[in-house]
């Protein structure tokens, strides 16, 4: 279970760390992180800052995916040794695969990473369906 609580932090963590590139960025292209009004700075960003803040917004829904299909296999009993440990991890490198893709412009890298990643909550939430 260590694997996927571990996993399950980082997913928690990522948006924060492209909210951090974001901020980068804001302090790059506006002279200022916008700490005042983050929402309204981030929205004056164009180029790789819109994309951060952009890859920060999937960030947070794929999260949210992502810990449904966890808790969903925690409650159905999935060993946590099979699968389930295998997907958790491969769900956290197209994440941040994802996040740096989106930010670098690599568009179709981008929806690849983002596929890899639905198809990993995907897989655990099947898991969860087909316990025996």
């Amino acid at each position: 279970m260590t694997v996927q609580v571990a996993c399950l932090l980082i997913g928690a963590l990522l948006p924060y760390l492209w909210s951090v590139v974001t901020a980068v960025y804001g302090k790059r292209e506006l002279g200022s992180t916008g700490f005042e009004a983050p929402r309204p700075h981030a929205a004056q960003l164009t180029g790789a800052g819109a994309r951060a803040r952009d890859a920060q917004h999937n960030a947070w829904e794929a999260a949210i995916a992502f810990g449904l299909a966890n808790g969903a296999a925690l409650a159905a009993g999935v060993e946590p040794s099979g699968h389930w440990a295998l997907a958790a991890p491969l769900w956290v490198a197209a994440r941040l695969m994802h996040g740096m893709f989106y930010v670098a412009g690599m568009a179709l890298l981008r929806r690849l990473s983002f596929i890899i990643g639905m198809a990993m909550s995907a897989w655990i939430f099947l898991l969860a369906l087909t316990v025996d």
